[in-house]
């Protein structure tokens, strides 16, 4: 968990993903088109990414990828994200998170 914590601070917005995962290649690219650098932790290509896994499904990510982090907080996964875009209230949250200035 303290692991998680600390990837997570260290950029506003933090997404942890698959290589293979079409979500998260969906979000990933929706972060980018608004402008968003978010920082990518792709769990099968990374050392310890199985245990990483295991502990995003602790914190109640299921499925565990894609899991974004906006501003330290645990947001959710695809729908959650695609549900905060569609009531307009991702951007507000991404410009609170300092991961857009305009």
């Amino acid at each position: 968990m303290d692991r998680i914590t600390n990837m997570v601070a260290e950029r506003p917005v933090v997404i942890f993903s698959k290589s293979s995962c079409c979500m998260c290649h969906t979000i990933k690219t929706l972060f980018s088109e608004f402008g968003v650098n978010p920082s990518v932790h792709e769990l099968d290509e990374i050392p310890k990414g199985k245990e990483i896994e295991q502990a995003l499904s602790r914190l109640g990510c299921k499925p565990s990828v894609p899991a974004v982090f906006i501003g330290g907080d645990f947001v959710g996964g695809t729908n959650e994200v695609m549900s905060l875009h569609l009531n307009r209230t991702l951007i507000p949250m991404l410009r609170n998170a300092g991961a857009l200035w305009v």
